[in-house]
């Protein structure tokens, strides 16, 4: 099977099929950074394989801090051995940009037209200060499909997991 027919059977079937993996940096990278982070993101899902086969996967850098992972898996699904190789190819980037994507704690949200991460203790002191309320948007990392990476990615807290976590004053 050719790249030319995989690439567009990839278009034609992503959808609910297409398989996401986030991680949030704990800084927002430079214009310099994502470029060079989407370059070589580029060159890893062209190699990116599974038991020898090619996976059909592409990704992107959003808002200069979120690292995506797009997977078809009606052609070809991931194994533990691959996803192992995209975690030590993302430990790469973060040891070369000096970052962090595998802190899970960091809660990122929209402040105005910016995007800020802070601890979760940091979140709820924001909380508690009145600063952050139930119609904040906020950043669902935990979105499996890019199905739910459009309906449910970015959202009022309120309907998201953090309004089930964290306490809002009443």
């Amino acid at each position: 099977m050719g790249e030319d027919y995989k690439m567009l059977k990839f278009v034609q079937n992503a959808g609910n099929m297409e398989r996401i993996w986030i991680y949030q940096s704990n800084r927002e990278l430079t214009a310099e950074e994502t470029q060079k982070t989407t370059e070589k993101l580029e060159g890893f899902t062209k190699q990116w394989a599974a038991h020898g086969k090619q996976l059909a996967a592409r990704a992107e850098v959003r808002f200069n801090r979120f690292i995506i992972l797009f997977l078809n898996e009606a052609l070809e699904a991931a194994s533990g051995c691959s996803i192992d190789s995209s975690v030590r190819f993302l430990k790469g980037i973060e040891n070369e940009l000096q970052i962090d994507l595998f802190d899970r704690m960091q809660i990122a949200y929209r402040k105005d037209d910016k995007i800020e991460a802070v601890s979760r203790i940091g979140f709820e002191k924001l909380i508690d200060e009145g600063k952050i309320n139930e119609d904040i948007i906020v950043f669902d990392n935990t979105v499996a499909n890019s199905s739910e990476l459009v309906s449910r990615w970015e959202v009022p807290m309120k309907n998201s997991w953090h309004a089930k976590v964290f306490k809002l004053p009443v």
